[in-house]
């Protein structure tokens, strides 16, 4: 995917693992110099970090947050992410693709309420019990981490499953502690279809069709659910695109109306003030004189 200048980095391979899927990250007061970190990035994995101590700000996807002590902090792929500064932190991430748990029999594992995140949170607060059953759970991950041999994928597939599984009760708890009925799993299936197709298809026949349902079905149930028509969901993951690139890069504004799918930069500029009351140009400007 085209993502103009904002990088997307993939995790690197250490001493400790044969392939790019699953990485552990420990820091004990001293971070290392990545001052790439501190410009506008994406991921093209998962991140799920328990910070012990912090005191850095974070922007993700234009919400900004101060990292808190003693909190677990989660991360999905192609998030815009932005560090403010690089301070000292007392924490330990583990970082994995969808690769890693389709390799281990775990892809059931991705329906999580913690990696599917319909709430769109970024952290969990924590009780001393789960401190406790986490520090416990990620000092095994970290010993099995350090073991190479033919057992050790498959111990860190299982830790890492108990982990996910131990904090998608906490989301669910924390976020909304209400069953999903069939309705609601349509309309949760509707909105990742759009995070997959935003750039190719803006119409809700569209993505009917690769619901298999028809368009009329789909525009009642989304709209009994969430209160607005199915195609203002898609209209407002296109706007929360725009913004990032907008606020984020220098691209022009046709590049960017381009990168979106629309083929007339006119027609983007037209439909983007619609949707904010401003045009691209005025938006870039007004967010870069609030956040310089």
């Amino acid at each position: 995917m085209n993502t103009l200048t904002v990088p997307v980095y993939s995790l690197e391979q250490d001493e400790f693992m044969s392939d790019r899927h699953f990485k552990i990250y420990h820091f004990e007061g001293d971070f290392p110099d990545r001052s790439e970190l501190l410009i506008p990035h994406r991921k093209d994995h998962y991140l799920i970090a328990f910070i012990r101590k912090a005191g850095s700000r974070q922007w993700i996807d234009m919400n900004s947050f101060d990292l808190k002590d003693n909190t677990v902090y989660f991360f999905g792929p192609h998030q815009l992410i932005v560090k403010e500064e690089v301070k000292q932190l007392w924490s330990t991430g583990i970082a994995f693709t969808k690769e890693f748990l389709s390799l281990y029999g775990n892809g059931a594992l991705l329906k999580l309420p913690l990696l599917v995140n319909p709430y769109n949170g970024y952290e969990l607060e924590l009780t001393a019990a789960d401190i406790l059953f986490i520090e416990e759970l990620l000092q095994k991950l970290q010993t099995e981490y350090r073991q190479k041999g033919e057992w050790q994928q498959k111990m860190l597939s299982a830790y890492l499953t108990v982990l996910l599984t131990y904090l998608s009760r906490l989301y669910t708890a924390q976020y909304k502690g209400n069953e999903v009925n069939s309705e609601q799993q349509l309309l949760k299936r509707f909105q990742a279809k759009i995070d997959e197709s935003y750039q190719q298809y803006h119409e809700v026949n569209d993505y009917a069709s690769m619901l298999n349902i028809s368009s009329g079905h789909l525009s009642d149930v989304i709209r009994s659910q969430s209160g607005k028509p199915a195609i203002k969901h898609i209209h407002d993951r296109l706007i929360m695109e725009a913004r990032r690139l907008l606020f984020h890069t220098d691209q022009p504004v046709k590049d960017i109306s381009f990168h979106l799918g629309f083929a007339d930069t006119s027609y983007f500029n037209r439909f983007f003030k619609r949707e904010t009351g401003l045009t691209p140009s005025a938006y870039r400007d007004q967010t870069r004189a609030i956040y310089p």
